[in-house]
């Protein structure tokens, strides 16, 4: 037995002596390796990820956000103070000042002098105060949803933050709190009013086929589709300083099939035209006003060859279920 534990002895001591060795191989081996990968070329570590993830921060910012745009004119105190209240909104990405007052220096300077701000701020000088120049594709516009606010319009952020979440569920459609309708007469000629107006055939229930873009999201596609309209179109618009939005509720409704817009019910939107110093009112104190925009619709069918507007009387409110047949004074 001894003998045999005895034998045994030299091929432990062989074995502990190779896994030595294999060990000591190995340190090399690594040592080695460490050493040879100073030689490879320096690329940062952080260089892939950090591209990827300016790809996704950008993708965000223009899929997930909107552009406000706003027209303004001789209504410089009340720009500043909705400035001020929309560039705290959620999701706003830019914001682009269409500058009517022609041959006149905008704010650009006076708001820069109070920065930072949270978002960029653009104004855009125009040549000549028309009213579709709010409609034009701008170049600084890189998101897919367009906030379209007339310069006296102060809506709360609450109201714009679901009407936004409204909108990515229905992108091809404009989402907004002002709706309107127009109505077939007897006589064949069509009328501009708002729930007023009664629908024939429809009974008691209203219903709307326009929403106005001065309070509304759309999507900035219609921009570059409204360029594309015919010269008639933007000559209608010129010459009546007016109907820009009943326009763009025709040229959606026509490229969709569907009903031009979807209405939203606001808990807190107000008007501040009573509070400008500027002395500029809104157009819809003309006393042709509403004469203007019947006429307006009338050309356009003659324009377009028919009435490409639909009525809905859907609302949603963010405080229920969307339901028809409501009543509203908006």
């Amino acid at each position: 037995m001894r003998c045999c534990h005895i034998c045994k002895l030299p091929g432990r001591v062989m074995g502990i002596r190779v896994l030595r060795f294999s060990l000591v191989v190995i340190l090399v081996l690594l040592l080695v390796a460490g050493a040879l990968t100073t030689f490879l070329p320096n690329v940062r570590e952080d260089k892939m990820p950090t591209s990827r993830r300016e790809i996704k921060s950008q993708s965000k910012s223009t899929l997930d956000s909107f552009t406000l745009i706003m027209q303004t004119y001789n209504r410089t105190d009340l720009l500043l103070r909705l400035l001020n209240h929309y560039q705290a909104i959620p999701h706003l990405h830019k914001v682009i000042v269409v500058w009517n007052n022609v041959g006149e220096k905008g704010p650009e300077e006076l708001w820069n002098s109070h920065g930072p701000h949270p978002v960029p701020v653009i104004f855009k000088l125009q040549t000549t105060n028309r009213m579709r120049n709010r409609l034009q594709v701008f170049p600084e516009l890189e998101t897919s949803a367009v906030l379209m606010v007339d310069d006296d319009m102060l809506i709360s952020a609450q109201d714009l933050a679901f009407a936004f979440s409204v909108w990515q569920q229905f992108p091809d459609q404009i989402v907004g709190f002002v709706p309107r309708k127009h109505v077939l007469t007897s006589s064949g000629i069509y009328s501009y009013g708002g729930f007023e107006l009664q629908t024939p055939g429809f009974g008691d229930g209203d219903q709307y086929s326009i929403v106005l873009i001065g309070a509304s999201f759309f999507n900035s596609k219609y921009l570059e589709l409204f360029q594309r309209q015919p010269a008639a179109i933007h000559a209608l618009i010129d010459e009546t300083q007016n109907c820009d939005d009943i326009a763009m509720n025709f040229i959606i409704a026509k490229h969709t099939g569907k009903t031009s817009g979807i209405f939203v019910k606001p808990v807190n939107m107000g008007n501040l035209e009573k509070e400008t110093s500027g002395g500029h009112s809104g157009m819809w104190h003309r006393a042709d006003h509403f004469l203007q925009r019947s006429y307006c619709i009338n050309k356009l069918v003659n324009i377009y060859d028919g009435m490409p507007l639909k009525y809905s009387n859907i609302m949603i409110s963010q405080f229920g279920f969307p339901y028809a047949n409501h009543k509203s004074k908006m």
